[in-house]
């Protein structure tokens, strides 16, 4: 049974949430704050969380962000008042995978959610990978090149897993917003290739002349271990 996180500190909503998830067959553990629905994410390893944006004390972007820093497979989506309080560009910095704006259609939530877990699922697999000098354990979020620690962040290990999945193959910038990023729609898909850039510059031993992440040219990305 697949557990549900929810982070929300008005109490209809929390009663809501659990009306329709738990007859779906998720197990749904609420937090009326953000201190404690930290200290639960800590404790019981959920599956998914659904967090409130605007919460007193420790809001909903400290939370994630906080989320962030020890898992960045565990999907997050946000719930929000209002579309004009978040942009898809904060959500990436919060490294949230999708937000709902309040009311909310529980068929759509519930659509969202399963959308979301089903991508977790697919990358999920994928929990060692080796290239080069380089060894990455996406459990404990490390990588090691060399004999040195290489920093990556939540986004980062995102996309490095999913190409973990899918070697050899050309990857659009579109699709990998959408499978990595989690939208069907984004403002840029520069986003795609400052990441690449990123990935290059820490994991390939010539960036300028990259062998692993290869440009398609006029198609997208490929990973070749």
């Amino acid at each position: 049974m697949e557990k549900i996180l929810v982070i929300e500190d008005d109490r209809a909503t929390r009663k809501a949430l659990q009306t329709i998830f738990e007859p779906e067959g998720y197990a749904v553990d609420a937090a009326p704050n953000g201190a404690q629905g930290l200290a639960m994410f800590r404790a019981s390893k959920p599956h998914f969380v659904i967090l409130d944006l605007a919460m007193p004390q420790m809001n909903g972007r400290d939370v994630c962000r906080a989320i962030r820093k020890e898992s960045d497979d565990v999907p997050i989506l946000v719930l929000t008042g209002s579309s004009d309080e978040i942009s898809r560009v904060l959500l990436l910095e919060m490294g949230a995978d999708d937000y709902v704006t309040k009311p909310f259609s529980p068929k759509e939530l519930l659509a969202r959610v399963r959308a979301i877990l089903r991508r977790a699922r697919k990358t999920a697999a994928v929990e060692q990978l080796y290239f080069d000098d380089v060894a990455i354990d996406f459990a404990k979020m490390e990588v090691v090149r060399g004999a040195r620690l290489v920093a990556l962040t939540p986004q980062e290990f995102k996309l490095l897993r999913y190409f973990a999945q899918h070697p050899q193959r050309v990857l659009s910038r579109d699709q990998l917003l959408s499978d990595v990023w989690g939208y069907n729609s984004y403002p840029s898909t520069r986003t795609v290739d400052s990441h690449i850039l990123t990935l290059r510059q820490k994991l390939e031993k010539d960036p300028a002349n990259p062998v692993h992440f290869v440009t398609v040219h006029h198609a997208g990305y490929k990973f070749i271990p």
